[in-house]
């Protein structure tokens, strides 16, 4: 049973436990078992020595409240960091993360199977502010040390990358970046601080978007930052400075979903390994990219380094007209068709990285998919599937048309 933090000296308690019981405080708040959403900007002080002083636990709203102290503190101890930021999406937490370590001047090294919003902070933000960025190839481990100039001062990590869920050799890749004083930085929302504590192997900055799993119900944006305790001060000066708050509301709702974050991992899991192992075998596809199966060229590495799998993975097709795909994604009855993932719901995207690709190649050898596997029953996700295929076998069928 997975373990994180001590109480009183004794035992960890299990993560099942710390779930519940982490970042409120009933006796706080006359016996309410949730912590109650505060809203407010101005805090009053006693006196003016106390203003002046700043001796009370909060001094203005934009800097916190009991409602985000309560995630904030849950969540530093899943995390095993020194602290927490929470910030309006997980977008600008991969944002304010970088501007934290990274000034005018500086040489960033980012995975090529990053996330694409953050591929395009690279080329716009960044590159405005004289920073400059060099994608590399997800799977080069310690041979990113080939890749450092005088000036790195970041590397960026995503385990599995998105959409194409290469598993990078993150403590290689510490291990180099530690032995030249380079900050290290992943995005970990796919497998959350429960299957995956990246500051146990030495990341810097944790980072997740908890939009996705933390929130569980595709009603909030947020993105969450852990530090470890040499970037602290830094992440949190800058979350200050840049003036970065979330709605009291959205925390709530993510505590709340922090406190049934395990179970309904664990049941993305088995029903995304169920309907995953179910595509492997059906001829219309030519591979299924998911970690967790030993199939996957990364396979060995996420069982290395990593305690669980989430719903979401990839599905490469045999070759097929793109209105054949488009025919079977728009008969599917219970995947919506969204970009977002990590709700009770599930979901499928189209996608193809070789437009935007420049350390790797993408060629996967067919049309690509990616699906998030909801709480559903897998028999009924199954059954809509086969009957999606069976659209695109006839709509295929019918032979190529021009758009094709």
């Amino acid at each position: 049973m997975n373990r994180t933090s001590t109480h009183d000296g004794n035992e960890p308690r299990a993560v099942d436990t710390q779930l519940v019981t982490l970042g409120r405080d009933p006796a706080r708040f006359d016996g309410f078992v949730n912590t109650p959403v505060v809203r407010g900007s101005t805090v009053l002080s006693a006196t003016v020595a106390d203003l002046e002083g700043h001796t009370g636990r909060y001094t203005y709203g934009r800097r916190g409240n009991p409602t985000l102290e309560g995630l904030e503190t849950a969540l530093t101890a899943l995390e095993g960091g020194s602290g927490v930021v929470l910030t309006p999406s997980g977008l600008s937490a991969v944002s304010l993360a970088l501007l934290a370590c990274l000034r005018a001047g500086d040489h960033l090294l980012m995975t090529d199977s990053v996330y694409q919003p953050s591929r395009r902070l690279c080329g716009t933000v960044l590159k405005g502010f004289g920073i400059e960025t060099t994608f590399y190839d997800p799977l080069v481990g310690a041979d990113i040390a080939a890749l450092l100039r005088p000036n790195t001062r970041a590397i960026f990590m995503e385990a599995p990358g998105s959409q194409s869920f290469e598993m990078q050799d993150v403590p290689a890749i510490v291990a180099v970046a530690k032995a030249h004083g380079i900050t290290t930085l992943i995005d970990n929302t796919w497998a959350t601080p429960l299957f995956f504590r990246p500051h146990d192997v030495g990341v810097d900055l944790s980072i997740q978007a908890g939009t996705k799993y933390l929130g569980g119900h595709s009603d909030l944006n947020l993105g969450v930052i852990s530090a470890g305790a040499a970037i602290w001060p830094a992440l949190k000066g800058m979350h200050g400075d840049l003036g970065l708050t979330v709605a009291p509301e959205d925390a709530f709702l993510a505590a709340r979903g922090l406190r049934t974050l395990k179970v309904r991992l664990e049941r993305h899991q088995a029903s995304g390994l169920t309907v995953a192992r179910w595509l492997q075998n059906r001829p219309e596809v030519l591979s299924v990219l998911h970690p967790a199966l030993p199939e996957h060229p990364g396979h060995n590495v996420w069982k290395r380094d990593f305690s669980g799998a989430s719903g979401l993975f990839s599905v490469v097709l045999r070759p097929a007209p793109k209105r054949a795909v488009d025919a079977f994604l728009d008969s599917l009855a219970l995947f919506g068709l969204g970009y977002s993932w990590g709700g009770f719901e599930s979901l499928a995207i189209p996608f193809d990285c070789s437009g935007y690709r420049t350390a790797t190649r993408w060629a996967p050898g067919g049309p690509a998919i990616r699906f998030h596997i909801g709480l559903e029953e897998p028999a009924d996700l199954i059954e809509d599937l086969a009957q999606g295929l069976e659209r695109l076998n006839a709509v295929a069928a019918q032979g190529e048309t021009p758009e094709d």
